[in-house]
C-alpha cells in the first residue's frame, strides 16, 4: 500500500524498475531507494481579495536526504497532487546524483491555477504555503525553488516569509530568488541554456550543421523560451513554437525575440499571428533536426515516438516521455538521439546549487563563471551517460538514470540503516 498514486507516479515507478533490474539491485534494496523519506500535505487557507476565505493544498515530498539536504522546484498548477509530486521529486534525486550535487530530490507544490488569482492573492497564497512549510525546511534541510507557476517573485516571497519567523535574513532557504534578493545571474535562464547547450553539442558530434539546422519547441515558458532563443542565437531556425494557449509554425523561422516580447506582455502565444497558427497536436511530430519538448510530463507516448521526425530530442520538461514511447525510442536511436530529462534540463538545478553556495558563503560570482561551471557540469555528466552507453549497448535514459541511482545506493550503502 502507499499514499502516491496516479499515471506520473507509475511511470516514475517503472523507469525505476527498469533500472533496478539492469543493475542488479536485490528485491529487499529497491524499496528504501525509491520511496520518499517524507511528504507533507498541509491546508493553505488565505484571504481573497473580497474578503472571503479560500484553502488550498499545498504538497512537498522529499526524496532522500542521503547526501545532502533536499532540492527542488515548487509547482502551483491545477494539475498538482501528491503522486505527481513524488514522482518529480525522485527523478530530481537522480538528476542531482548524475551531475554530482550534494542534494537528495524533493518537490513541492499547490493544486490551484496562479492565472485565477490576483497578485495580491498569490502573494498571500505563496507566503501561507512557506509558513507552513517552515517546520519541515530549512538550508540545511531542504531548499525549494521554481517550477511551473512560480518565478522569481513567489521565491522572494518564500525567503521573506521564512526570514521573519528566523528573525534574520535567510538567502539561502530557496533559489531562484531576484539577484537583487540575493539570487544568482543566470539562474533565471540556466535550465533553457543547458537544454540548448547540450542539443547543440549532439548536433556538431552528428554532423549537423547548425546554420542548417531546424528546431521546435513545444513550450514557451521559462525553459522552452530561453532554449528557443539560445538555439536562435547559435544559428538554428526555430519554425514552431507552442504553449497552453496555440502553436505557431513558418518553415522559413519564427522571430523568437518577437514572441517572447508578446508573451511578456500578454502572458501567451495567444493572440500573436492568426496566420500562423497551426495544429498543437501536430507540433511534436513536424520535422525536424532538434525537438524541445518543455511543458508538462507524459506529451511523448509510444504513438507519437513512432512519428517522430527529429534527430535530437533534447528533454526540457520532467517526463516528457512514457516509458512506452521510450521503447519505440529505444529502437529507434540510431534515428533519434535522446538527451534525457534527468541530464537535459539539470542546468537549472547546477545554477541553483550554485546560487545556494554563493548565498552560504556570501561571495557572488560573475555570469560568466556560472555559466562556464554549468556547462562543464554538463559536458561531463553528458560524457559520463556516453561512455556507459557504449560500453553497456543500452539506451541514454539507462544509462543516466543508472548512474544517478548508483551513486545514491552507494552513499545509502555506505552510512548503513539507523538504527
Amino acid at each position: 500500500m502507499t499514499v502516491y498514486s496516479g499515471p506520473v507516479f507509475e511511470m516514475a515507478v517503472k523507469q525505476f524498475g527498469v533500472i533496478a533490474d539492469y543493475l542488479a539491485i536485490p528485491k529487499d534494496d529497491r524499496d528504501r531507494l525509491l520511496m520518499p523519506k517524507r511528504a507533507i500535505v498541509i491546508s493553505c487557507p488565505f484571504h481573497r481579495d473580497d474578503g472571503s476565505t479560500a484553502v488550498f493544498e499545498g504538497y512537498r515530498v522529499q526524496h532522500h536526504l542521503t547526501l545532502g539536504p533536499t532540492k527542488g522546484g515548487t509547482r502551483f498548477a491545477a494539475s498538482v497532487d501528491l503522486g505527481e509530486v513524488a514522482a518529480l521529486a525522485i527523478w530530481m534525486s537522480w538528476k542531482c546524483a548524475l551531475v554530482g550535487l550534494p542534494y537528495g530530490g524533493a518537490k513541492g507544490g499547490i493544486g490551484v491555477d496562479p492565472l485565477g488569482l490576483s497578485a495580491r492573492e498569490l502573494e498571500n497564497l505563496s507566503r501561507r504555503y512557506m509558513q507552513e512549510m517552515i517546520p519541515f525546511v530549512g538550508p540545511h534541510v531542504d531548499v525549494m525553488a521554481p517550477d511551473m507557476g512560480t518565478n522569481e517573485q513567489v521565491m522572494a516571497w518564500f525567503m521573506d516569509t521564512y526570514s521573519m519567523y528566523q528573525g534574520r535574513t535567510v538567502t539561502e532557504i530557496v533559489t531562484g530568488k531576484p539577484v537583487s534578493a540575493g539570487g544568482t545571474m543566470g539562474r533565471r535562464e540556466a535550465t533553457g541554456r543547458g537544454v540548448a547547450h547540450l542539443a547543440k553539442r549532439v548536433m556538431l558530434e552528428r554532423a549537423i550543421t547548425l546554420s542548417n539546422a531546424t528546431a521546435v519547441v513545444q513550450g514557451f515558458g521559462n525553459v522552452g523560451s530561453i532554449a528557443a532563443a539560445e538555439l536562435q542565437a547559435m544559428g538554428v531556425t526555430v519554425i514552431a513554437v507552442s504553449d497552453h494557449t496555440c502553436a505557431l509554425h513558418r518553415s522559413t523561422g519564427l522571430d523568437v525575440t518577437s514572441l517572447i516580447r508578446h508573451v511578456t506582455e500578454h502572458g501567451s502565444l495567444q493572440g500573436y499571428s492568426s496566420e500562423l497558427m497551426c495544429d498543437p497536436s501536430t507540433i511534436l511530430t513536424l520535422p525536424c533536426d532538434v525537438l524541445v519538448p518543455a511543458a508538462t510530463e507524459r506529451v511523448i507516448d509510444a504513438n507519437i515516438a513512432e512519428k517522430l521526425q527529429c534527430k535530437v530530442l533534447a528533454e526540457g520538461a520532467n517526463g516528457p516521455t512514457t516509458p512506452d514511447a521510450d521503447l519505440v525510442l529505444e529502437r529507434r536511436q540510431d534515428e533519434i538521439f535522446l538527451i534525457p530529462d534527468i541530464l537535459c534540463n539539470a542546468g537549472g538545478v547546477v545554477v541553483s546549487y550554485f546560487e545556494w553556495v554563493q548565498d552560504l558563503q556570501q561571495l557572488f560570482w560573475e555570469e560568466e563563471e556560472v555559466m562556464r561551471r554549468e556547462y562543464q557540469i554538463l559536458d561531463r555528466a553528458f560524457d559520463q551517460m556516453a561512455v556507459r552507453a557504449k560500453r553497456d549497448k543500452i539506451f541514454n535514459r539507462t544509462a543516466a538514470m543508472a548512474i544517478g541511482v548508483e551513486r545514491v545506493r552507494a552513499a545509502k550503502t555506505r552510512r548503513g540503516l539507523f538504527p
